[in-house]
């Protein structure tokens, strides 16, 4: 696979991710919820000011901005070792999954760095795309946008279970966006189907051969 398609894909990804998270930026409150698919599919827009599941390194600004340059810093070595896997020739699966894991993590980082200064604040009034440096932060500290949302299981457990008894529970919980999705599916693909992606070409075509 050659890496100009990788780098395809991950123009691609981020092109849908980028045009929903601006979508939604700009047409939904923050905290509003539409049904896509019955109550099992959900759009619901929430801000992620720190890493998955909202988790932040500390309240300061400063650990917001470390994290932010800590992502760029990540992305930057993911494209020179999407490049390695493409010249040293390993199987299509395994590039594809690592151009979904970088395109997604580019996606996120592009909310972080920028979404900041072009963005107004998300409360009870829908967001304003507005002109370079007057939105609601600064430089590297854009929060991640995130809508998808799948309760497949939203009930009250009964009162017999152990510490949990009467209290609601919903599966899926989490609320991400295209950019974890495209993440979750290339970590998730490489990690059960790994004796089959991580290989090289050459290795595939000696053990083609020798089966022959």
């Amino acid at each position: 696979m050659k890496y100009r398609n990788a780098i395809f894909i991950i123009l691609f990804i981020i092109i849908i991710d980028q045009w929903v998270k601006f979508y939604i930026k700009t047409h939904f409150y923050y905290g509003e919820e539409v049904n896509v698919l019955g109550t099992w599919f959900k759009l619901h827009f929430i801000e992620n000011e720190g890493m998955a599941f909202g988790m932040k390194l500390n309240e300061a600004p400063t650990g917001k901005l470390i994290l932010t340059l800590f992502r760029l810093v990540a992305v930057v070595f993911g494209f020179f070792l999407l490049k390695r896997l493409v010249n040293k020739q390993y199987s299509k699966g395994a590039i594809i999954c690592g151009a979904l894991i970088l395109a997604g993590a580019l996606g996120n980082l592009i909310d972080s760095i920028f979404y900041g200064m072009i963005f107004t604040e998300s409360s009870f009034h829908v967001a304003k795309l507005v002109p370079w440096g007057q939105g609601y932060g600064k430089l590297f500290h854009g929060r991640v946008v995130d809508m998808l949302y799948f309760p497949l299981v939203d009930t009250t457990l009964p009162t017999w279970v152990p510490l949990m008894g009467g209290k609601n529970f919903v599966f899926f919980e989490p609320v991400f966006n295209i950019a974890d999705a495209a993440i979750s599916t290339g970590v998730l693909v490489l990690v059960f189907f790994q004796k089959k992606l991580i290989h090289k070409k050459q290795e595939e075509n000696t053990t083609t051969t020798t089966t022959s």
